[in-house]
């Protein structure tokens, strides 16, 4: 299993981001929106935010659940439950 973070900041900023919250995973870079369009987390590859959502991809490489996590609060418990 594997844990990505995903954000249309730049890699600069999300390596401070990760840094500063000391995050045990990787913090990726989408500055062109392409995967948050691909994923349905912005409406057009111009928008400034993205969406909050927590993807599980199964080992098919499909999406097997899709968490809004606006309000990230129990999110933890969900998922590993899920899982």
């Amino acid at each position: 299993m594997a844990v990505l973070g995903i954000s249309l900041d730049s890699v600069a900023e999300n390596r401070a981001f990760a840094e500063k919250y000391s995050y045990p995973f990787p913090l990726l870079s989408d500055e062109d929106g392409q995967v948050a369009l691909a994923y349905g987390a912005i409406g057009s590859s111009s928008d400034q935010f993205a969406a909050r959502y927590t993807f599980v991809i199964g080992p098919n490489g499909r999406i097997e659940q899709s968490i809004d996590t606006q309000n990230p609060g129990g999110q933890a418990e969900e998922l590993l439950a899920s899982l």
